[in-house]
């Protein structure tokens, strides 16, 4: 009896302990609600205990994540990773729900990570997130207790693991797919360079490089298996299907025998290969059941750059002549990162030799776009590589044809003895001619010092020659234009020696010769030339083999100078995006300053908005989508790259449409790197186009990322109503920004679409855009949204928008600039209006 009372008070304490402390104390269950968020050191299990949620530390890493992973399995395996691209640096955060959200908060209440999927504003207590048996969480909102709603699922958002009941799809009605992305490494779960997805138009499932370049495909789906994985049916466990229906299609597989003891997951992994794994119990690590492509070289730049793959021994080397760029990566079987040289190549070397080129037999040669010429032997195909700089490999087939290679070479395969491969001849760095350059400088040395010593004891008329001929020596190491830049571009060697900057870091953009782009534009023929700017024409070149591209000429009257053209091809050379503009190469040649952009046939965004007949071509869903693809391409060059970039110089002739009408933002010569964590910087030259710019910008010199927000805001209330910021309305009184704000504030902002929208136009999505436009436009900079919360506020569904404040420039006062007066140099390009 005594002991019956003691087992009863030891109950009533617990009880009374949980209710009395705070509850996350005795934080337990599958749940996370509006009163029980989710701290660090806490997890969640699913109701039948398979999964758990919580954050973790992958591999040897520093940083933390909010993750799941299998919790009936010893080796901790993380299947899902919500804050992927946000790691925190400390475990002191919180996942909670805020607003019908779930939202990561760090410890400063900072939102790391959100799933931004709220149907509407609703109250806190009825939304809930669950860890489901099959490792899906689920957020729902159960306002309506009879019908919960579903507001978001992990499995809508997976990482790299493809889990049983998942969909690997394409929704046909949104356009939105579920891709697994890969690790960047074993211990970094961020984005790395494989990613897979649905192939809908073939019925295939396709692996891609850098989400762009396809190198495996599943072949179609034959009813059962995808056609080149036909070890999918091997076993008995899981059933495999393929839907395709008017709503969407996808991959999805489930469980059929329900009493196998045998867990599999099907993951995208670093090395990029997709892969089955087996786990059961008794098990120490996962099993591979199948990977593809199975042969270890054929993952695409397997070796990156220069390497050459071994499929005999599942590794890589350098080409002769290259190390590893890194050691400490090769060394943990990580390639990705590639080789450099030995040596550099001596671009100016008077006579070739036997030992210009390094000789690769047996060769599967590199899948990075090479130039095809006819030439009759291989000694022209030879001497033709090693007069160009920009050649870094050539081979010749016996019969006429000539392969040039520039820039890197990705994809070398060393073949067997009885394989049929190729020889692919590499140019070498030379030690002999960079030894002889050495003493040949050094003798240049004594001799400049022996003859200004002379020049000290000779009278005041050679001390003034003297002075004469060192300040035109110091006016052509400071980049004079003119006839002096002429001098310094005789030669492609010393074009790349001007563009490469204080570091010495080589610039990653081929270099081509003018007679080549002369040869593809028909020699600046009017017959194609595409378009006009105030830095020169801009052409349209084909290459030998079809290849099309935009050859973009700067005038001598051009206000961009030799600076903004090496700054635009610095830039462009380390950012990559779907929605920036790809630079292809450039050229220096006497007055000429060009450079090759990707073609774009559509042409500028302004070519179709703001012209009668064209503008009708753009409905609202390409509107829309423009848009959006332009906030994307800020948010990553103000967020998301390796540099934080400002353009400085957004406007709609600036933004280009590929075949697909996806916006690209081009021109980078304004464009400017703001240093570390810095938000904002000053110049003394104002640059910049008329009704683009912000007010703090035009009248102090200072610019900041919400410059490029006020521009944004400009081009979206254009894209939305056809007409130029630099027109008047309302009796000449209001600029497009004044017109926009008295509609809104008149509750009849709709009035503001094109006449050609209104019929066919989502109202409320019109309205959202307006909205966001006057908050980007706001006068205090300080009140503009950052492009991150601006691609959030245009893709939530719902979501409840702060009202914006008036607008800057709002009254017009002269229509040549900006009201205020700057003391700073100013460049502006005028607009004028439709």
């Amino acid at each position: 009896m005594e002991m019956k009372n003691n087992l009863s008070f030891l109950v009533f304490f617990v009880l009374f302990l949980c209710s009395s402390l705070n509850s996350n104390l005795c934080f337990g269950g599958d749940t996370i609600s509006a009163n029980k968020s989710l701290s660090f050191g806490q997890t969640i299990v699913s109701s039948g205990g398979f999964f758990e949620l919580g954050f973790f530390r992958p591999g040897n890493s520093s940083k933390y994540y909010i993750g799941i992973w299998y919790k009936n399995i010893a080796l901790q395996t993380v299947v899902w990773v919500a804050n992927r691209e946000k790691p925190l640096d400390y475990g002191a955060a919180n996942l909670t729900i805020i607003q019908g959200n779930l939202v990561l908060l760090d410890r400063f209440q900072g939102v790391v990570w959100s799933t931004h999927s709220a149907k509407s504003v609703t109250p806190n207590n009825s939304v809930i997130a669950v860890l489901h048996d099959d490792g899906n969480l689920i957020l729902s909102d159960f306002s309506d207790s009879s019908t919960p709603l579903i507001l978001w699922q992990s499995f809508d958002h997976p990482t790299d693991t493809f889990l049983p009941g998942a969909k690997l799809g394409y929704d046909k009605r949104t356009q939105k797919k579920q891709v697994l992305v890969s690790w960047k490494n074993l211990n970094d779960p961020t984005p790395g360079l494989f990613s897979l997805e649905l192939d809908p138009k073939h019925n295939q499932i396709v692996i891609k490089w850098n989400r762009t370049k396809q190198y495996w495909a599943s072949g179609s789906w034959n009813g059962q298996t995808f056609s080149s994985i036909p070890e999918m049916k091997l076993n008995n466990i899981y059933n495999y299907s393929y839907i395709d229906n008017e709503n969407e299609s996808y991959f999805t597989y489930s469980r059929y025998n329900t009493n196998s003891t045998i867990t599999i997951r099907l993951i995208m992994n670093v090395l990029g290969q997709i892969m089955q794994l087996a786990w059961s119990n008794g098990y120490i690590d996962w099993n591979q059941f199948w990977a593809q492509p199975s042969e270890h070289c054929d993952v695409y730049a397997k070796c990156g750059a220069f390497g050459v793959c071994d499929n005999a021994n599942a590794s890589c080397n350098c080409l002769s002549g290259f190390k590893p760029r890194s050691d400490r990566e090769w060394n943990s079987n990580e390639y990705s990162g590639g080789c450099v040289r030995d040596q550099k190549v001596q671009c100016n070397a008077t006579s070739e030799d036997k030992d210009s080129f390094w000789m690769n037999s047996i060769m599967r040669l590199p899948a990075s776009q090479e130039t095809n010429i006819t030439l009759g032997e291989a000694s022209q195909c030879r001497s033709t590589c090693f007069t160009d700089c920009s050649c870094t490999a050539y081979t010749y087939d016996g019969s006429s044809t000539c392969s040039i290679w520039t820039g890197y070479l990705f994809n070398l395969l060393q073949l067997n003895k009885n394989e049929t491969g190729k020889t692919i001849f590499i140019k070498r760095g030379s030690p002999e001619a960079q030894t002889k350059a050495k003493k040949s400088m050094k003798l240049k040395a004594i001799l400049s010092s022996i003859t200004a010593l002379m020049f000290l004891l000779i009278g005041s008329f050679s001390y003034i020659y003297c002075r004469r001929r060192m300040e035109k020596r110091a006016d052509r190491r400071k980049g004079i234009q003119g006839e002096q830049i002429s001098h310094w571009h005789k030669i492609e060697g010393e074009a790349k020696v001007l563009m490469n900057n204080k570091n010495d870091e080589v610039i990653d953009v081929p270099y081509f010769h003018l007679e080549t782009i002369l040869a593809a534009t028909d020699n600046f023929s009017n017959a194609n030339k595409l378009g006009q700017g105030g830095f020169g024409p801009v052409h349209k070149g084909i290459f030998p083999g079809g290849k099309e591209i935009a050859v973009k000429r700067l005038s001598s009257h051009s206000r961009q100078g030799i600076d903004e053209f090496k700054n635009e091809v610095t830039l462009i050379a380390k950012l990559q995006h779907r929605n920036l503009v790809r630079l292809l190469g450039y050229c220096i040649n006497a007055k000429e300053q060009i450079l090759l952009y990707e073609y774009m046939p559509n042409k500028s965004l302004d070519a179709f908005i703001f012209d009668g007949k064209l503008c009708k071509l753009l409905d609202w869903k390409n509107r829309y989508d423009i848009i959006l693809g332009i906030a994307r391409g800020l948010a990553y060059l103000h967020h998301d790259s390796r540099l934080r970039i400002i353009h400085r110089d957004l406007k709609t002739s600036n933004i280009l449409l590929d075949e697909e009408m996806n916006p690209k933002i081009s021109d980078f010569g304004l464009a400017r790197i703001v240093e570390g964590k810095r938000t904002e910087a000053n110049t003394n030259k104002v640059v910049g186009t008329y009704g683009y710019m912000s007010p703090e910008y035009a009248s102090d010199g200072l610019f900041s990322s919400k410059s490029d927000v006020f521009s944004f805001g400009v081009v979206v209330l254009e894209i939305i109503s056809g007409r130029k910021n630099t027109g008047f309305y309302q009796s000449e009184v209001l600029n497009l920004l004044g017109y926009a704000w008295r509609l809104w504030m008149e509750e009849m902002a709709i009035q503001l679409t094109e006449k050609s929208l209104l019929e066919s136009c989502d109202r409320s999505e019109v309205i959202k855009c307006i909205n966001v436009a006057l908050l980007c436009v706001q006068e205090d900079s300080n009140d503009r949204p950052n492009m991150s919360d601006v691609t959030v506020m245009l893709v939530g569904e719902s979501m409840s928008l702060p009202g914006p404040n008036r607008p800057a420039f709002l009254i017009r006062t002269h229509t040549s600039a900006p009201s205020k007066i700057s003391n700073n140099q100013l460049t502006i390009t005028a607009e004028g209006g439709r």
